[in-house]
């Protein structure tokens, strides 16, 4: 089979353990060319899609569907994430994701999503039911790191539509962490250095926070570090980073909208101002909140090893299922 992407945490995660991916294993996959898939379609039984060509216009990835549609390739998509509707919880919306997701989930033949939020979401926009299958552990805690009571962490990556305005972030977590009586570090992965923003240098430069670069490598054992992990991310999706606090026993606080409190239970929620801008107030609120929590223990890892186990049967179960439709073809 083929996964799109070939290999990621998560992918890695659910995959059964005797599937055979098919390559080429690059950072594009060149199963989103219709060119490609078309010329190596008989390499495989089934097709996954968990990450889409965010970039391709709407008329590009219909092609692309129509591509799969024409070969019969059975397509499976997992979808992490879905594009907020305008005014939905005070999120802008995302037409592009919305005309990707349209045209993808009209032609797989299975849907699987982490939530049963999404999953509700999912068949009022598309009409499509979502098997939901838990996110499974994709870290483990590490003995020899020790957490930091007081300790609030936020990650900054690079501008987007969903943090337009990284500074204000940085501004209000502080406030928080402050307020709380902690302190915050502001954790940036090596690859994004140069956009780790004006507003963090000059008040790491005062001595206001602590700036850390790190290697991606070093996420896990970074968010174990933290009594608190704040997590900037948009509407509308899931979240790898509230998996590793999970496993690794840091609390999270979280935007209000999108499933993150359907991930994990145990979740601080803040909200945003109408048009998704930021609520420095809601956040402020929410970060004083969770210092005032205990940190909670680590996910137990027999639990989560059965889970991932789980999941990785019902992706099995239905890998042979759509394989064997299409021999029947």
């Amino acid at each position: 089979m083929a996964t799109i992407p070939f290999a990621d945490p998560y992918v890695d995660a659910v995959l059964p353990p005797d599937v055979l991916r098919v390559g080429p294993s690059g950072e594009v996959s060149p199963w989103l060319d219709h060119a490609y898939l078309a010329a190596h379609a008989a390499e495989i039984d089934v097709l996954h899609l968990h990450t889409g060509p965010a970039s391709s216009t709407a008329a590009a990835v219909e092609c692309w569907a129509e591509t799969v549609r024409r070969l019969g390739v059975p397509l499976v998509v997992t979808v992490h994430g879905l594009g907020a509707r305008a005014g939905d919880g005070g999120c802008p919306g995302n037409p592009a994701m919305d005309a990707h997701l349209e045209a993808v989930l009209s032609t797989a033949e299975v849907v699987f999503t982490l939530t049963p939020g999404a999953a509700d979401e999912i068949a009022e926009r598309y009409g499509r039911t979502a098997i939901v299958v838990a996110h499974p552990a994709v870290a483990a805690p590490d003995p020899d790191v020790g957490a930091e009571r007081g300790l609030v962490g936020l990650r900054l990556g690079r501008v987007s539509a969903a943090v337009p305005d990284p500074g204000a972030l940085v501004r209000a977590t502080l406030s928080g962490a402050v307020s709380g009586g902690g302190r915050l570090r502001v954790l940036v992965d090596a690859a994004d250095e140069p956009w780790a923003g004006s507003e963090a240098r000059k008040l790491a430069a005062r001595g206001e926070l602590e700036l850390l670069v790190h290697p991606s490598s070093e996420w896990p054992a970074q968010l174990q570090q933290l009594h608190v992990a704040v997590l900037p991310e948009p509407c509308g999706h899931h979240s790898r980073d509230l998996e590793i606090c999970r496993d690794v026993g840091t609390r999270v606080v979280a935007p209000g909208c999108g499933w993150f409190a359907d991930q994990w239970s145990d979740v601080v929620s803040y909200g945003s101002h109408e048009q998704g801008r930021l609520d420095p107030v809601s956040l402020a609120a929410a970060i004083g909140a969770a210092l005032i929590r205990p940190m909670p223990r680590p996910a137990d890892c027999d639990w989560r090893e059965e889970q991932r186990a789980a999941v990785r049967q019902v992706h099995a179960d239905v890998y042979a299922q759509v394989a064997g439709d299409r021999s029947w073809v």
